[in-house]
Order: C-alpha cells, then sequence, then structure tokens
C-alpha cells in the first residue's frame, strides 16, 4: 500500500486530491495537509472586495467533501517538510509520513519586501478571502469619501491578471455608486507594457487593456517600481528601457491595492535541491523534484523561471488551467510508480482565462502558455462576464461535491482543442543507454 500525501487544500491540491483518489485503488491511502478546514475560490475575491459576494457564497467546508471522498485530512497545517525522511511535521508537533507528496502550496506574499504595502501596512489586498474583506470596508470609506486611488502589481509579481480585474471591477463599482467623477485612477505595474501578463502578452492584450483603461479614463504606468507606500502617497520609479529611472512619481492615493511578489512559503523554503533561492519548487518535465524523486509539485509553487529579462523584474503566472494540467501530469506520473512504472506524462501548460472587468472582460487562450505557442487568442466583450459568473458556480460545484473532472467538461474541453497533457512519448531504455 501507498500513501500519497498532498500539501495544500488550494486550487491545485483539492483536485490533485480528488484526482489520486479516482486514479489509486483502494487499498492505496491519500491525505491532505491543509491550513484551515476550508476552501475559498481565490478568482471571486475582486468581486468580494466590492461587495458582490460575500464569504458564504465562494467558501466550501473541505472536511465533510474529503471524507465522503474516503480521503484523510490534517487541517492544522505543515510546520516543516523533512524530505530527507519522507515526513511532515505538522504545527501541533505531531508528523504525517509518505510514499509520494504533491507539493500544492501556493505561495507566502512577501508584502515585507516593500514599506508600505500589504493589509497590515498601508495599501490593500485581494490575494485571500480575509485580505478581500478587509479590502471591501476601505472601498466603502471610498465610496462615502472619494480621492484618488492606485490599483497594480509591484516589482517581482507574477499575477498580473487579478489587478486588472480588480481596478475595472473598482471602476464599475464606483460608477454604480455615482462618485467615479471623483475618484482619478492609476493603474502601476511592473510589466514592460500593458498586457504583458508576465508571458509576453496573449493575442492582443496589449490593445484589448490599453483600450480598455483609456475607455474607464484609467491612466497608467509601466516598468514602475513601487520603492514604498507612505503618508497617502504611492512612491514610484519610473524606469527607461535602458534601466535608468526616466522619472520618480510621487502618486496621492485614499485607496490602494497593490499585488505583491511571491515566494516559497516557510514549510519548504530553504531545503537544499528541493526549492531555488527563492523558495520555488524546482521540477522536471514530468512535474518532479530531481533530488527527491518522490516528491511532485504544483501550481503557483512550482519554479518557473522569467521568459527574458525585464527592465523591472516580473514573474510567471501560474493560471488555473495550467495548474489542472500540471496536476493531471503528477496523478498519472504516481500512478505509474505505484504501479513501478516510470512517468511518462508532460503538462500541457495550457492556459484558459477570463478577466473579468465587471460589465466586460477579457478572454485569452495560449497554447502553451510559455511562447512561441500553437495558439495565441484573445477576445473581449460582456460575454466575459457572464462566462466568469458561470465558471465560478461551476467550480464551486465541483468542490462541493468532490469531483475533480466530469465527463462533460473533458468532452467540452477536447471538442476546443484544449489538452491537459502532451501526447505521452514512452522512452527506450535500451535507446537511452546507448545515447
Amino acid at each position: 500500500m501507498a500513501h500519497v500525501v498532498v500539501l495544500g487544500a488550494g486550487l491545485g491540491g483539492t483536485i490533485a486530491a480528488f484526482q489520486l483518489r479516482d486514479q489509486l485503488g483502494a487499498e492505496h491511502e491519500v491525505s491532505v495537509v491543509g491550513k484551515g478546514e476550508t476552501f475559498s475560490f481565490v478568482p471571486s475575491n475582486p468581486w468580494v472586495a466590492v461587495g458582490w459576494r460575500d464569504r458564504s457564497s465562494v467558501e466550501v467546508n473541505l472536511r465533510p467533501v474529503f471524507q465522503s471522498r474516503h480521503i484523510g485530512f490534517h487541517s492544522q497545517g505543515a510546520a516543516r517538510l523533512h524530505p530527507c525522511e519522507r515526513r511532515i511535521e505538522l504545527t501541533d508537533g505531531t508528523s504525517l509520513s509518505y510514499d509520494y507528496l504533491v507539493i500544492a502550496t501556493g505561495p507566502e506574499l512577501a508584502f515585507d519586501e516593500i514599506e508600505g504595502t500589504g493589509p497590515t501596512a498601508v495599501s490593500h489586498s485581494i490575494c485571500r478571502i480575509d485580505h478581500a474583506l478587509q479590502t471591501k470596508a476601505a472601498v466603502q470609506k471610498l465610496i462615502s469619501n472619494p480621492g484618488p486611488v492606485v490599483v497594480g502589481a509591484v516589482q517581482g509579481a507574477s499575477c498580473f491578471g487579478p489587478a486588472y480585474e480588480f481596478a475595472f471591477i473598482l471602476e464599475k463599482a464606483l460608477r454604480d455608486a455615482k462618485v467615479r467623477d471623483r475618484v482619478p485612477m492609476t493603474f502601476v505595474t511592473s510589466e514592460p507594457y500593458i498586457g504583458h501578463l508576465g508571458v509576453d502578452g496573449v493575442g492582443d492584450t496589449k490593445g484589448l487593456l490599453e483600450s480598455q483603461l483609456r475607455q474607464n479614463h484609467i491612466k497608467w504606468l509601466c516598468n514602475a517600481r513601487v520603492d514604498k507606500v507612505a503618508g497617502g502617497l504611492v512612491h514610484v520609479s519610473e524606469f527607461a528601457e535602458d534601466g535608468v529611472v526616466k522619472r520618480t512619481h510621487e502618486l496621492p492615493s485614499s485607496f490602494t491595492m497593490l499585488l505583491p511578489a511571491f515566494r516559497g512559503v516557510a514549510a519548504i523554503s530553504g531545503i537544499a535541491g528541493l526549492t531555488n533561492p527563492r523558495g520555488f519548487v524546482l521540477i522536471d518535465k514530468h512535474q518532479r523534484n530531481p533530488t527527491f524523486p518522490e516528491i511532485f509539485a504544483v501550481g503557483v509553487c512550482v519554479a518557473i523561471p522569467p521568459l527574458a529579462t525585464t527592465v523591472v523584474p516580473v514573474g510567471v503566472p501560474k493560471t488555473g488551467f495550467m495548474i489542472e494540467s500540471m496536476v493531471t501530469a503528477t496523478v498519472r506520473n504516481i500512478k505509474r510508480l505505484v504501479n513501478n512504472e516510470a512517468p511518462d506524462a508532460q503538462a500541457t501548460w495550457n492556459a484558459v482565462c477570463l478577466a473579468d472587468f465587471g460589465d466586460s472582460g477579457v478572454a485569452f487562450v495560449a497554447q502553451p502558455q510559455i511562447p512561441p505557442r500553437n495558439v495565441n487568442w484573445s477576445a473581449s466583450g460582456a460575454w466575459v462576464h457572464a462566462a466568469k459568473v458561470g465558471f465560478e458556480k461551476y467550480y464551486l460545484h465541483k468542490m462541493r461535491t468532490g469531483k475533480a473532472e466530469p465527463i462533460y467538461e473533458r468532452l467540452a474541453l477536447q471538442a476546443l482543442g484544449i489538452e491537459k497533457l502532451k501526447e505521452i512519448k514512452i522512452e527506450d531504455p535500451g535507446a537511452t543507454a546507448a545515447q
């Protein structure tokens, strides 16, 4: 009997646990280590932050779901991973041993790297449900006492989509409250151009997003380094293409929301051979760590180098569908190892994204997410908002029922030509040895 443990109970971890339970026989054990008992649908946080959703509508109690699927659940969280011992030390002092481990922890939010940023400082966040609820209170204050707004993503950030989403959703909420005319808005980003998104754009995301910003009277700054947030000002250095500071800005702000850079969580950071200096997990083409081959990783915790050097550092995003493709490859490879077979699955890392703007939005398909691509498409319209609402309800239904990928989802994706796994090629051991 094998014991497979999933470390993390977010988007990637829950789906990994469901798929492992589907694919492994009843004689094998599947367990999840999470921090708390609740799954929160993070893509809904921009809506929570303006009061369009409440907490209960975007959360799921995982304990009864895991129990119904015969998945063990340890909600006290992890203190430290000990990979040489194949053991996770939990926060209550107990330990959990494993034969195979899937790390799906998500990131630690590096607010401390920039003075004045984060929900315990001056700026606001939508990265977690608690942050979004704090931001909601600040948005209500802004509506009562309108003033200038700064929204964006700082240097080293890799999650740009939600920053754009929140800027436009907030703009719509201010229009609905009839105070938009008293709220100047500036979008600040470390991207080299609007719509770069950490992936050198997808289709015409540059044109689409610039057009949306212009139409909604939102000014923007690119190649921007946020130096600090203090005294009602966001201090920003804007860089020229040669890497020299072109000008500095002191942007007045009554309300500031800046997405931070990410790093690996404390439970896994600094483990030689497992993580890079930033704390992200090193993997091979099979989602497997080279030093500890019984460990796999999926999602935001995975180490992916930037596509190219940019004037201001930007990271590479790990989007929802891209993460699900990592999960599908990982589960297949663990199943093969359990059956004494070699891993053979590689994730496509295809990206399918819906960015909601409150009453419209931008959708894109990148196959794969990292260029060059076979498919490089983007479009905008009111239909994106409707699609995002539908996706939220569908995904939460999957969580509440413990289903990883219903057959109708698989058929729909196949009809669109969107696959989670690359064509599997079995390497000939003899040919490899002869090389």
